[in-house]
């Protein structure tokens, strides 16, 4: 059965998406103290099954940031969870399977997933 969180998240695959940062690079989680290694954040006004707006990474930005545009390459599928994360890096880059897995693993390595392009 496929999760109403990757049908959405699958709709913008390839596409140029506005990422809104809310833990940006460096900050610390709020409830679960761990650090971000990389910036995070939401689609404005796109919500998940989770009620909250749909999540992303963005990889291959080395500074904190506000916002940003880029392309959606893949997305996080959490097996066991409906809540899948977008994967998001500038235009004209690319990145492979294991350097999203090194990325997102400091948050990642709670969850069942898998890598959908």
């Amino acid at each position: 059965m496929t999760s109403k969180s990757l049908i959405l998240a699958k709709s913008f695959l390839n596409q140029t998406v506005e990422v809104t940062v809310d833990r940006p690079l460096g900050s610390i989680h709020p409830k679960w103290k761990f650090k971000y290694l990389v910036n995070y954040g939401f689609l404005k006004d796109i919500f998940a099954p989770d009620g909250e707006e749909l999540d992303a990474y963005i990889l291959k930005i080395d500074k904190p940031l506000k916002n940003f545009s880029g392309q959606v390459i893949a997305i996080i599928h959490r097996l066991e969870d409906d809540d899948d994360k977008l994967v998001v890096i500038p235009k004209n880059e690319t990145i492979t399977d294991q350097e999203i897995e090194k990325s997102v693993e400091f948050q990642e390595k709670w969850f069942k997933h898998k890598i959908i392009r």
